[in-house]
């Protein structure tokens, strides 16, 4: 731009931020919800933005979404049951939330959806009141679907996990449920919640015990990760990056621990082959074992770390895919 002083773009680009935040609190003033949404973006958000306005104008589903109404048609076109267990991931960046489904010894991707809105910005979560959406490894029991105000189905991730309260975070009640504001939520639209929420709830009636929610900046590509080295949270996010790929690599739910403030990631075992029954007081269902029970969930143990050798290979005696990773 010849002729432009620098001062001059600053506040070019100073102007276009609060045009995008004027239009996020004009959206809200038309829904009459002002105060849930002016409160909601630390940046430009466009995208998010726009999926509000299109909620508010009533043009739902959004681009992207499966459609619902098929929901046993579309089960059975990919070959898995509701009930079996689940697993869900969520980027931030491209606000998508995956479900996947176990379907003989791996999980296969059922459904992408689109989030209809989340609040804040890349990075986790650190304290009560600060409107931003966590990242991490959650887990969700059958306790935490429940009716909360005015969401008849909603699914409180767990926030703050046991790495959350190592590092001292805070806050309660983040949830996924319906509509398209959030104050530290993830807004899903209703029909979408509907669905997630009824075949988690299925999962966790059918035995899944606990049922993983990864949730990642963006897809932890190598690539990608490089792309952000110059975030504060670099360090946390190549943490995450080792569950990322080690279900990327086994497509079952790694087995995550909690040590010394740091996640430990270990490949899943496999799918017990041969499952032992257990004595009716164990509360186990019948024809599981126990690593088939505790899938999913987040450990509070100091695994033994994996000697891993030049050639990538573990030289210890711990699980295949265990490693160690702190925080930065």
């Amino acid at each position: 731009m010849v002729g432009v002083r620098p001062e001059q773009t600053k506040r070019g680009a100073r102007r276009a931020l609060m045009a995008g935040l004027a239009a996020a609190i004009g959206l809200a003033v038309g829904a009459g919800n002002a105060s849930a949404i002016s409160i909601e973006l630390k940046d430009v958000a466009p995208d998010r933005i726009e999926r509000q306005r299109a909620a508010v104008d009533g043009r739902l589903p959004l681009a992207n979404t499966p459609d619902v109404s098929r929901l046993t048609e579309r089960l059975a076109e990919a070959g898995v049951k509701s009930g079996a267990p689940v697993l869900m991931r969520v980027f931030k960046d491209s606000s998508e939330l995956e479900l996947w489904i176990e379907k003989g010894d791996r999980f296969v991707l059922f459904a992408t959806y689109p989030i209809c809105h989340w609040s804040g910005t890349l990075g986790p979560k650190l304290k009560e009141g600060d409107k931003q959406t966590p990242e991490g490894f959650y887990t969700i029991a059958s306790r935490q679907l429940r009716h909360l105000g005015r969401w008849p189905r909603a699914i409180n991730l767990g926030f703050p996990n046991a790495f959350d309260r190592a590092h001292d975070r805070d806050g309660s009640y983040i949830l996924m449920h319906g509509g398209c504001s959030s104050v530290g939520c993830f807004a899903l639209t209703n029909p979408v919640i509907g669905e997630v929420y009824g075949l988690t709830k299925a999962a966790l009636g059918n035995g899944q015990r606990y049922v993983p929610i990864h949730v990642f900046p963006f897809r932890m590509t190598d690539e990608a990760l490089a792309a952000h080295t110059a975030s504060p949270w670099h360090g946390f996010w190549t943490t995450l990056q080792a569950g990322y790929k080690s279900f990327e690599r086994t497509g079952r739910p790694p087995r995550v621990s909690v040590c010394k403030g740091a996640y430990s990631v270990a490949d899943a075992p496999p799918k017990a082959a041969d499952a032992v029954e257990e004595p009716p007081a164990s509360k186990r269902k019948r024809g599981k074992s126990r690593s088939d029970i505790m899938l999913g969930a987040l450990r509070t143990d100091c695994p033994d770390p994996v000697v891993v050798t030049a050639e990538g290979k573990d030289a210890g005696s711990a699980a295949p895919g265990q490693q160690v990773v702190k925080q930065h």
